[in-house]
């Protein structure tokens, strides 16, 4: 790797990599981290396993990773939501979620095999529905919902219960939101 003479060791790296998360209020790539201490994007990678060994809250999103602070309960308001769609209304269900003010924290599906995955999302708003969804269609990734012939659940969050409520009524009408 270019500049090696130059790259973060260690503790240090460590230390740094921490620091940065915490006061940061957006993900930070592995990309980024790794240009910032000049070591692989593997050495990241590892170095982000250690740091969530110790304990600290870390979370790789689709856009990068987030450090959860104590208070980092986007709202007031949390439920789990079931739904079904194809790939093609993802921006649709996405859209309307964060258009009422719901963070859509994560996805998960049920596998016959590996039981229940989870995938972390922290979509909080339509820019960053939209870096999701350019994501999925540059990287030719399929949605977990694929395992599951569409049908998945969020974790989902607002400020007020109305909020969740609204959003909720919008999927219905969409034909999005499964109920019992």
């Amino acid at each position: 790797m270019k500049g090696e003479t130059n790259k973060i060791l260690g503790d240090k790296r460590r230390s740094l990599i921490l620091e940065w998360l915490i006061n940061n209020q957006e993900p930070i790539t592995g990309k980024e981290l790794s240009e910032r201490t000049k070591v692989s994007r593997q050495v990241i990678v590892q170095d982000i396993s250690l740091l969530k060994a110790t304990g600290e809250p870390i979370m790789a999103t689709a856009r990068g990773y987030v450090y959860l602070k104590e208070n980092n309960n986007l709202g007031h308001v949390r439920r789990t939501i079931v739904v079904k769609h194809t790939v093609e209304q993802t921006a649709d269900e996405l859209f309307t979620l964060v258009d009422y003010g719901v963070t859509v924290r994560n996805v998960m599906v049920e596998h016959p095999i590996y039981g229940d995955l989870t995938g972390s999302l922290m979509i909080k708003n339509r820019r960053e529905a939209k870096e999701f969804l350019k994501k999925l269609n540059s990287t030719g990734a399929t949605l977990l919902s694929k395992l599951t012939e569409g049908v998945h659940l969020h974790t989902i969050e607002a400020e007020e219960e109305v909020q969740i409520e609204e959003a909720c009524e919008a999927l219905r009408k969409l034909g999005i939101l499964l109920e019992s």
